[in-house]
């Protein structure tokens, strides 16, 4: 072979040798998307940097403030990141941001109130896109989302039930509920029954609406109710929503009638103080603790990440408190396992991985 071939050849090899490492050399990274965002997990290791969206119909009074903080103090213990978004009781809206969250490739949608009819195929997507979803007090049936609530149904049978025992089964009472909200659909289902159930107790009035001031808007149209019925024409009001209850109470304590007593659902740090007043009306509440209601949706979402069976449905178990069980030193939510049993304590949702996090 010639020299001037030799010379050809070997410049050939070196093309082609620099052809095979220019392919073979590392490519950059692709910027992570919704579709392509992994999400590195496995039973008994614990997610880190995951994103979470918290999308809220609204948020109102101090059980959602408390509710935002069960749920933010739970992702950040686990290394998290939390956005939250407030649809001001816009559903179309709610839907929307569901969509930016799947868009913006979240690991974690939690979802506070809002109704199926908006919200069925907004979520869908996000499951396709394979991020998780757990609700809480919604009606959404996809499969794969874990749907959480305060058990609407047991609220409401026990602050009417305790309502029921004080009249003795005979009385005028005052409902204030509002529809358009799953959980409230729930509670009047039962309030429908318990007026079947106990024939001698008359509604005399009933209004609600949920507001940016909803409890200032109640205690008004409390006010133009008192005037209405004089003393003597209310036995008691069953407020299906602490804001009502907030309100109501106000009303009443400032009218001077004592005579009235009311039956609430719900319970935060602003409502155990308003219960506590000198004179305060507001007898009964049955309630969840908002945080660990928060906590528990975040548990079952980092579960389902783990690649962990997670159930359907999860109803959190109610308490009555009775402003008799109370001290006369002010409580706050945090105290309130001394004197209800059981209180904030739940064990949902854990699983041995979590443990040390907190």
């Amino acid at each position: 072979m010639s020299k001037k071939l030799l010379i050809l050849l070997f410049t050939f090899v070196l093309a082609l040798v620099g052809c095979t490492n220019e392919q073979a050399a590392p490519s950059k990274p692709a910027e992570k998307t919704a579709e392509t965002k992994p999400v590195s997990v496995s039973n008994g290791t614990l997610p880190k940097d995951i994103d979470v969206a918290l999308i809220m119909q609204m948020s109102i009074g101090t059980f959602s403030s408390q509710y935002i903080n069960g749920v933010t103090e739970q992702v950040e213990s686990f290394g998290g990141n939390v956005k939250v978004y407030n649809a001001d009781n816009d559903l179309s809206k709610m839907a929307s941001y569901v969509d930016t969250a799947t868009t913006q490739g979240v690991d974690v949608i939690l979802i506070d109130h809002g109704r199926a009819d908006a919200l069925k195929e907004p979520v869908q997507r996000a499951l396709d896109k394979g991020i998780k979803v757990v609700a809480f007090d919604n009606d959404l049936t996809n499969e794969g989302v874990t749907v959480i609530d305060q058990d609407d149904y047991s609220l409401a049978w026990r602050s009417l039930k305790a309502l029921a025992e004080d009249l003795d089964g005979e009385g005028n009472i005052v409902t204030i509920w509002v529809g358009g909200f799953t959980p409230m659909e729930r509670r009047h289902t039962i309030y429908d029954a318990f007026l079947k159930r106990y024939p001698g107790i008359t509604e005399v009035a009933k209004f609600g609406s949920a507001t940016n001031n909803t409890a200032l808007d109640t205690q008004s149209q409390m006010e133009a109710i008192l005037k209405k019925y004089p003393e003597g024409e209310i036995d008691a009001v069953f407020a299906m929503w602490d804001e009502f209850a907030k309100g109501a109470s106000r009303a009443i304590k400032q009218a001077g009638r004592d005579e009235i007593a009311v039956y609430g659902i719900d319970l935060s740090d602003e409502d155990l103080q308003l219960m506590q007043e000198d004179g305060s009306p507001w007898k009964v509440t049955a309630a969840t603790d908002p945080a660990e209601i928060g906590r528990i949706q975040v548990r079952y979402a980092y579960q389902k990440l783990a690649g962990e069976e997670t159930p359907s449905i999860h109803s959190v178990d109610p308490y009555l408190v009775d402003r008799d069980v109370l001290p006369d030193e002010k409580v706050t939510m945090d105290d309130l396992g001394q004197y209800v049993p059981n209180w904030g304590a739940s064990d949902a949702a854990w699983s041995d991985w979590m443990k040390g996090t907190d």
